[in-house]
């Protein structure tokens, strides 16, 4: 116990994490009468948040969305399911890829005709998938988080000086007051993602699953670092600037499920203007504050490095995100409309040209990103 007490004491050392001459207990709550500092405790509250939040999402998924979605049209139902052939189903565990030179060795060990273990594969994938209805329901939920999250972060930080001056993030640090209402956007928020860390292994599974998985690591430990070391301001921002563009892309997913396809790439192309302006606009203008600005403001620590090495990281998926998100429009705009999901799900139809022939399409995929 010594050892990892002494081993905690040198990881919080203040002189990493605030800056020089401040001590954890000069911005402890209650520390000064005229400052309500925020309390690292806190950060155990959007664990039982994250759990009522998932409670109401089945609620709101089952009762609501989910009816809504069936009057619209919407198949609840999956593909029909793969006769059982025991061989092609273990080699199917094992992995769920196949090739031209993968069918003819299975041909010829099976003794089957190519053609149906290509059929075959593609009805055992398409088994796997999640029914529309499920993804409906899933998206129509983050939409409605979004679309909540965003209204209620503007209206918190409407009246904050910082909302409209990045520059009053840094001004009087560390000794800035935490009040109810950014209180609360930070704990239902940190609940969120982490209620969104646990669901995303029972949802729909997507292509950039585990870029959405490091993205919710990375923002979690943003907020609570941050938290901890009284950054909220610059943490508020950060949450409202993420939450705009995924409003879009949630409901040009939904109107895709709906098939309303004109409707679906007018959504698309304003979540795509929105996404950059926010994320390569508005985004980098924070990082160019807590790098050039913040440093004549404040005499720098080591936790600095710390936050814009993150800030960067989140950066650098942004950039990723959105090289793909303009791979879309163009493929969109010489096809003439958004060819697949806007996020495809891991289940792939099979790679071979002749399946891609036989299902008439490019067996392209649209990878695209959210949160």
């Amino acid at each position: 116990m010594e050892v990892l007490r002494q081993l905690s004491n040198t990881f919080w050392s203040p002189n990493v994490w605030l800056p020089p001459n401040v001590t954890w207990s000069d911005i402890a709550p209650g520390s000064r009468d005229d400052v309500h500092h925020a309390d690292y405790k806190d950060l155990i509250w959007p664990l039982p948040l994250a759990g009522i939040i998932m409670l109401i999402r089945y609620s709101v998924e089952r009762f609501w969305i989910s009816p809504i979605g069936k009057s619209l049209g919407i198949r609840s139902t999956r593909s029909k399911k793969a006769e059982n052939i025991r061989p092609l189903e273990k080699l199917y565990e094992q992995s769920h890829r196949l090739d031209d030179k993968k069918i003819k060795l299975l041909a010829k060990q099976l003794n089957m005709n190519e053609r149906r273990i290509e059929r075959w594969w593609r009805l055992r994938r398409a088994q796997d998938k999640p029914s529309t209805l499920t993804k409906f329901c899933e998206t129509s939920w983050r939409c409605l988080y979004y679309t909540y999250s965003f209204i209620f972060g503007v209206i918190v930080l409407w009246n904050k000086a910082w909302f409209w001056d990045v520059k009053n993030c840094w001004y009087g640090y560390p000794h800035q007051s935490v009040t109810g209402d950014i209180w609360w956007y930070y704990m239902i928020s940190m609940a969120f993602y982490w209620s969104l860390t646990v669901t995303q292994f029972v949802d729909v599974k997507r292509k950039d699953f585990w870029q959405m998985f490091i993205h919710h690591m990375v923002t979690l430990l943003l907020m609570s670092l941050s938290w901890i070391c009284n950054l909220h301001r610059v943490g508020s921002l950060v949450l409202v600037i993420h939450d705009c563009a995924d409003i879009f892309l949630e409901a040009a997913k939904l109107t895709k499920y709906a098939k309303y396809q004109k409707l679906c790439d007018t959504i698309f192309a304003i979540f795509t203007v929105v996404w950059i302006i926010t994320r390569l606009g508005f985004y980098p203008r924070i990082i160019y504050s807590t790098s050039i600005e913040a440093p004549k403001i404040l005499p720098m620590f080591p936790a600095y490095y710390i936050f814009n090495s993150l800030l960067i990281m989140l950066l650098l998926l942004h950039i990723v995100w959105t090289y793909m998100i303009l791979k879309i429009v163009i493929d969109s705009l010489q096809k003439g409309l958004m060819s697949g999901d806007i996020r495809s799900s891991d289940s792939e139809v099979t790679e071979s040209s002749e399946s891609q022939k036989s299902n008439g399409v490019s067996g392209k995929k649209v990878p695209t990103k959210t949160e």
